[in-house]
């Protein structure tokens, strides 16, 4: 299916249907075509997010509610509130949208989202830290600080290049504890059990903090609602209903 473009051009995904219901943001690493079979016969939006797909990455490091900033406008596409389906990186974006613009989002559905930084979680191994430091005294040159982000960093910073690096730096930082209590609207949290990149602890803790909330805990990974669409459909449906047009 052609692409269609947003916000004048400088965002791109795929329409499905005629009338759209669902806004569908992609993981890290993704594209747009993450949706296009488990959504299959949803009217909605599927994105390509700055930076993948498409769509040309941001001028400067963004964070997520940079992110939602840029999405927002794709909201005017939808005569009633939109439910935002967002997968991992898709999620934490989606959640910056609700709290952005509240009266446009009807409802949420979200999977795999790393709720809580990931250096909260763990400081950087010790020997990283070290060449850090000696990076910054000019000890060691930008070539082998760079051969020990490759040896350190996670695969997702491996492979990023640019400014994109830079944007995952920022984004799993990012702690999302005072948001989650600021979101009204519904939000269905479908995880996988054997979800490393996410744990499902996270979304149970989220689940309590959010107003209305309900998790569906299923057997698989970090990509579980992806490999189970019966399951994404369901949710979908349910926050169709809940909140969405």
């Amino acid at each position: 299916m052609a692409l269609s473009n947003f916000v004048d051009g400088r965002i791109f995904g795929e329409r499905a249907g005629t009338s759209p219901r669902v806004l569908a943001l992609h993981g890290w690493g993704r594209d747009h075509r993450d949706w296009s079979g488990p959504l299959k016969g949803v009217d909605g939006i599927w994105l390509d997010l700055p930076g993948f797909g498409a769509s040309p990455p941001p001028p400067d490091p963004w964070g997520s509610s940079d992110y939602a900033n840029a999405v927002a406008p794709v909201l005017d596409e939808f005569t009633a509130p939109a439910v935002i389906v967002g997968h991992s990186f898709g999620g934490r974006v989606a959640l910056q949208l609700a709290a952005l613009a509240p009266e446009r989002v009807g409802a949420l559905v979200l999977s795999g989202v790393p709720l809580g930084s990931r250096r909260a979680a763990g400081r950087p191994k010790v020997g990283f830290r070290v060449i850090k430091g000696l990076r910054r005294t000019g000890l060691i040159n930008e070539e082998r600080m760079e051969a020990a982000r490759q040896r350190y960093g996670s695969d997702d910073y491996r492979r990023a290049e640019g400014v994109m690096r830079a944007v995952l730096v920022k984004t799993v930082a990012e702690n999302y504890t005072d948001l989650l209590e600021r979101i009204a609207c519904p939000v269905e949290l479908l995880w996988g059990r054997a979800d490393t990149a996410a744990p499902v602890d996270g979304a149970r803790a989220a689940a309590r903090m959010l107003r209305r909330a309900k998790l569906t805990e299923l057997e698989g990974d970090h990509f579980a609602c992806l490999s189970q669409p019966e399951e994404l459909r369901a949710a979908v449906e349910r926050a169709l209903t809940a909140g969405g047009g």
